[in-house]
């Protein structure tokens, strides 16, 4: 008798074990209803958990105080990287105006190179100034302090017509 209850139309049968065609017949024949509830939770009140709230803040405490170690260690780490960075580049800066000195130092030297002034003194047609024209700046004077300003006779030679 219980092996032909099992076979009546409308019981509700378990649908896990069965296949997919056997599943969609009884499927088919029990129906299912489903009925909408409707809860009303306003009149629910939380109570605070004071061990709970302590836990919450306590872990957030640490995991803030971890997150400021983290960025601190970042910015140490990009700070040092970029000051790396400035150090070779004045570096190589630095190597640059070194080289573009001993250069100029060397330009410095061919120029003044006195060969090559007086060929081009002469090129121009100038000559060998005579004794007594040239006049040394850096000499000492007479009174034998420094001198500011001094005075000389200025000679005036008239045009010639």
């Amino acid at each position: 008798m219980a092996a032909r209850a099992m076979h009546i139309t409308g019981m509700i049968m378990p649908v896990a074990g069965l296949r997919s065609s056997a599943r969609r017949a009884v499927a088919g024949i029990t129906p299912e209803f489903y009925f909408q509830k409707t809860i009303d939770n306003s009149r629910l009140v939380k109570v605070a958990d004071p061990r709970r709230k302590r836990e919450i803040r306590m872990f957030s405490t640490s995991v803030l105080a971890l997150f400021l170690l983290i960025m601190v260690y970042a910015w140490q780490h990009f700070s040092a990287l970029e000051y790396g960075y400035r150090i070779e580049n004045h570096k190589a800066q630095r190597d640059t105006l070194m080289e573009q000195n001993r250069a100029f130092k060397l330009q410095e030297a061919s120029l003044r190179d006195p060969g090559r002034i007086d060929k081009l003194a002469r090129t121009m047609g100038l000559e060998s100034p005579t004794p007594g024209q040239v006049m040394r700046m850096d000499a000492d004077s007479a009174g034998g302090g420094s001198v500011i300003a001094q005075v000389s006779t200025v000679a005036v030679i008239p045009a010639q017509q």
